[in-house]
């Protein structure tokens, strides 16, 4: 199964726009994707017709917004092959799911000195920072995989890594700076055996390819809807029924409650225990229009898509001499994410002058500081790529590094 790209393009009303004189060549969707005609008018209709705060009023605007927003949680929790919406949490993007789970994992299962959580120095900071801070609150010890030369998660010294003492393994599923896919059934496996609990970083992954929570093996995972045509101020935590049931609530406040006292208060089930006060009703129902829009065009397609331009990005990049790419030098084991430097140009200047020329990449750390460290350098250029995404953009691109290298070594 393929698609047309250029009829999906048609539907992101973004990329008929000019940045700079130049026609938009938007090459930083591992930061934020377009959305479609199709997100935007289902969330101008829920606005418009159908406003109304969920689960508190049994008036008409009140049962229809809970109605399509509940009907969200099942389009996402039928996306990932979740076993019952129930396992779907919303919460307002990865970073607060990761949180969530670091809280609330956290007390579950009593973590403190003596045990250890494992995460990977391929880790966006939001799923190092929270970790950290556990451990500064509970006396508990982070280790963590290294990055081979390659870009690949180094699980040479995984039996050592993952042991007895391990209560909470946290990795990334598709790197969003080195564009790595990350095979983790082995550490999935391992964790298991020493009974510690593992989430996994689907940012960049649930958008882009086909996931699967109950093939994953893993008891949470994280990821965002603005990357994946959805809106921002949404994101999800998925995780195991008998793993949320067990996890105490994260924020607390209306909604999250069975009862009310002013002894006690006793607490919701999952998901309700986990989304306290007035969710991000139009954000879920975007999120719900971007699922039915990927579906429509096949995950398996979108991959294959991505793929064929990482391949082509992967060539064309290496054929400019003077540019070094980070990460896997082939598309094996890659998704659509390639980050570079130009010889003897600061990556802020190489965006600069791509942005010129109406190329939007992202420069900096990308909130992966490590990783930056790890190969020697301060920061990367990346373009990253999606199921709009064209060969003649990543022409665009080549041609615009050409331009670089001309501004700065004439």
């Amino acid at each position: 199964m393929s698609f047309d790209v250029a009829k999906v393009r048609a539907d992101f009303p973004i990329l008929s726009r000019e940045v700079n004189g130049h026609p938009l060549v938007y090459l930083d969707s591992a930061n934020t994707s377009q959305k479609p005609r199709q997100v935007l008018d289902a969330m101008r209709e829920l606005q418009e017709r159908h406003n109304g705060n969920v689960s508190r009023s049994v008036h008409t605007l009140g049962t229809e917004a809970t109605s399509a927003y509940e009907h969200a949680r099942a389009k996402v929790a039928a996306f990932i092959g979740a076993a019952s919406a129930d396992e779907v949490v919303f919460t307002k993007n990865s970073t607060e799911a990761i949180n969530l789970a670091a809280h609330s994992v956290g007390r579950m299962l009593e973590i403190g000195p003596g045990d250890e959580i494992v995460i990977s120095e391929m880790e966006h900071h939001s799923n190092i920072v929270p970790w950290q801070m556990l451990c500064e609150r509970t006396g508990a010890t982070l280790r963590w995989f290294g990055v081979t030369d390659e870009g690949r998660l180094d699980e040479s010294r995984l039996h050592d890594l993952v042991n007895e003492r391990t209560k909470i393994v946290s990795v990334v599923h598709v790197s969003n700076i080195l564009g790595t896919v990350n095979d983790v059934a082995r550490i999935a496996d391992r964790a298991r055996q020493v009974g510690a609990r593992m989430l996994l970083d689907c940012s960049q992954s649930v958008p882009h390819m086909p996931v699967d929570v109950a093939a994953l093996g893993v008891d949470l995972i994280a990821f965002t809807g603005h990357k994946m045509l959805g809106p921002t101020g949404i994101g999800v935590l998925w995780g195991r029924s008998a793993v949320l049931e067990a996890m105490p609530p994260f924020l607390s406040g209306g909604s999250m409650i069975e009862t009310v006292t002013m002894e006690r208060t006793t607490y919701a089930m999952p998901p309700a225990r986990f989304e306290a006060g007035t969710p991000p009703i139009a954000e879920a129902v975007g999120l719900g229009a971007a699922v039915d829009y990927l579906s429509a065009l096949g995950m398996d397609a979108v991959h294959r898509h991505e793929r064929e331009i990482a391949a082509y990005a992967l060539k064309s990049l290496a054929d400019i001499d003077g540019v070094r790419i980070f990460g896997p030098a082939t598309p094996e084991g890659r998704g659509g994410t390639v980050s570079f430097a130009v010889d003897g140009v600061h990556p802020h200047d190489v965006g600069q002058i791509l942005d010129d020329l109406g190329v939007e990449v992202r420069v900096g750390h990308h909130c992966a500081r490590p990783v930056c460290a790890r190969f020697g350098v301060p920061a990367m250029t990346r373009a990253s790529f999606y199921l709009y995404t064209t060969t003649a953009e990543i022409d665009a691109l080549a041609q615009g590094i050409e331009q670089v290298k001309k501004v700065f070594n004439p």
